[in-house]
């Protein structure tokens, strides 16, 4: 199994950026290769769910394959990038809400260096798009003027590409990504995860060529349970008074979703930072390596609040997304189109829908939903925004 074959459905990019990387190790061994064939920056766009990131980490792969660049998925080069060890390849993970100027500049630091393992030094931002204006101006620089043994993987949605600097995106060159079919879903989770046939089918279809969501559905409960309780919102919102409970309740799964996260995740860092500065140590240095731990502790929790709030996002905007996609079903059952559903487990609450509503009105209420995804995006409060949305589903 090579790296490529986790890049589900997007047989041209996957084209292209092979090529590169043989590219790429021609040049690492001397060799001549025309302009164009291999670039140091890339920007990888694409909708959720495209696999931005798992596109870029198997170019990161294959930059650091040890068989001529093919990206064979067993050499050392490819195992270590593929399990996150390699020495020369650094992911830059968003883990709360932006990407700040001082995590950017220590990278771009290290990515200044020659490999040391392998043939390239590769940067890989995931999320590129959240970048600060100061990260992205240190970023810039480094791309600008990038060392000689140096790549950066840059990964943006292409809803927003725009939030990328137009700087540094006119020194990119860049792979754009669709979403991958559902079949391509369905036939990934069988032959790599070992899943039931049918139920891929199903979570292939539900998750609308998202594979990691997809992935969820087929093994996770509770994230069948989740979709469950927010397909049954549209049908239950017949008052204002529904509208509100309904709004709450999604707010607070997200909520608790981000603190379940939370509570697996906050305290043994925290107790792996206190370990790290010398928690419960012994001695005359003991009490002097402490001293900065208030300071660092302060700064971790700042790090969680901002994932915490990402978590929750995140999850309202898979609801979100779940949501327009019933009231594009009642759409489709409405003018009669012979389109496969997005969520066939809720074919009567789309029916009893389709024929409560005009066209119109779903048309606006899959508006609404869309209004809502942009409100989250600009900062505004999760509550209102999601109250807004549900009052304005209510059914006539």
């Amino acid at each position: 199994m090579t790296v490529w074959d986790e890049v589900v459905g997007q047989r041209r990019a996957v084209a292209t950026l092979r090529e590169a990387a043989a590219a790429a190790h021609r040049v690492a061994v001397g060799e001549e290769v025309a302009a164009g064939e291999m670039t140091h920056a890339w920007l990888f766009t694409g909708p959720p769910g495209s696999g931005r990131s798992v596109a870029a980490r198997a170019f990161a792969a294959a930059l650091q394959c040890e068989r001529d660049g093919t990206g064979c998925g067993e050499c050392p080069g490819c195992h270590t990038v593929s399990t996150r060890t390699h020495a020369d390849v650094h992911i830059v993970v968003p883990e709360g809400l932006s990407i700040a100027v001082q995590e950017m500049r220590s990278i771009v630091l290290t990515a200044g260096r020659l490999p040391s393992l392998g043939r390239w030094q590769v940067v890989l931002v995931e999320d590129a798009d959240r970048l600060t204006e100061a990260a992205s101006n240190a970023l810039l620089k480094a791309v600008e003027e990038p060392p000689a043994r140096t790549v950066f993987l840059l990964c943006a949605p292409s809803t927003h590409p725009d939030d990328v600097s137009v700087t540094i995106r006119s020194r990119c060159r860049v792979v754009p990504l669709g979403t991958p079919s559902a079949e391509a879903v369905a036939d990934v989770l069988v032959k790599r995860d070992g899943i039931d046939p049918a139920d891929a089918e199903w979570a292939a279809q539900a998750a609308q060529g998202h594979v990691g969501r997809a992935r969820r559905l087929a093994r996770d409960a509770e994230a069948r349970r989740r979709r469950e309780a927010v397909l049954s919102v549209p049908a239950a919102l017949t008052s204002i008074g529904a509208c509100f409970d309904a709004a709450d309740r999604l707010v607070t799964s997200a909520e608790q979703e981000a603190a379940a996260l939370s509570a697996e995740l906050d305290g043994p860092e925290a107790d792996a930072l206190r370990q790290a500065f010398g928690a419960g140590g012994t001695g005359k240095g003991a009490a002097a390596a402490t001293r900065g731990t208030a300071g660092a502790l302060k700064e971790l929790e700042r790090r969680q609040r901002s994932r915490s709030t990402r978590t929750q996002r995140d999850a309202l905007d898979r609801a979100l997304v779940d949501l327009a996609a019933f009231y594009r079903d009642v759409l489709l059952a409405q003018c009669g189109a012979a389109v496969r559903p997005a969520h066939p487990d809720a074919a009567a609450d789309v029916r009893r829908l389709a024929g409560v509503l005009s066209p119109e009105g779903a048309l606006q209420r899959l508006d609404a939903v869309l209004r809502c995804r942009e409100a989250l995006e600009l900062n505004v409060k999760p509550r209102i925004a999601v109250e807004a949305m549900t009052v304005a589903l209510r059914l006539p």
